[in-house]
């Protein structure tokens, strides 16, 4: 997917406590993406984080 012409295949995905799943945003690179979801994780809420790279078919 593309956003403002850049290629943004690396998700952050926010699951709460009930079990809902949320994408929190896109990213370039793995490590921006885990950059964020460590930043996230770390703020002791009852909530995983986590990165997924887009698949080729969902683009």
């Amino acid at each position: 997917m593309n956003e403002g012409g850049a290629v943004l295949p690396w998700l952050v995905i926010r699951q709460d406590g009930n079990g809902n799943q949320y994408r929190v945003g896109r990213y370039a690179t793995e490590d921006e993406a885990k950059k964020i979801a460590d930043s996230l994780d770390g703020r002791g809420q009852e909530r995983l984080y986590w990165v997924e790279r887009v698949s080729q078919a969902a683009r």
